[in-house]
């Protein structure tokens, strides 16, 4: 929840994991945290969900797990989607050359049924700043 309220329109979260590594679950979470009216679902089959929030930006999420290239990717107009909000891609590793270069990538690995490890990394100022400000929320000290 601390990451899905610091997002802004424009930003990108890369989800990256092997299957039952948890990142639909860490999407429920951003999207609650970022204030999302909708319940969140895995859009595997359709590719896209949007949530909405009440002032009108959306949480756009994206399943990369069925794209065969980054040429999908493009037709589904991931500039327009990032305009209207933030954007958290699964299975970004699919699409990488369809997705901004400045990025903040978290890649997700299973390590008990309750547990799951985390890597964050960012790519750009603004990525870096939100990364240095969860490690800040979430273990304090400046």
């Amino acid at each position: 929840m601390r990451l899905g309220a610091l997002l802004e329109p424009g930003d990108l979260v890369c989800l990256a994991g092997d299957l039952g590594a948890g990142k639909t679950t860490l999407v429920q979470g951003i999207a609650r945290g970022w204030g999302s009216l909708d319940s969140v679902t895995s859009p595997t089959f359709i590719l896209v969900n949007s949530y909405r929030r009440p002032d009108g930006h959306l949480l756009n999420h994206v399943d990369a797990y069925r794209m065969e290239s980054a040429a999908e990717a493009e037709d589904l107009d991931l500039e327009l989607m990032l305009g209207k909000g933030p954007m958290v891609v699964e299975w970004p590793e699919r699409i990488r050359a369809a997705l901004p270069v400045d990025r903040m990538w978290v890649d997700l690995r299973w390590m008990g049924d309750e547990h799951r490890g985390m890597i964050f990394s960012a790519r750009g100022e603004r990525y870096q700043g939100l990364v240095d400000l969860l490690r800040k929320r979430a273990y304090g000290g400046d």
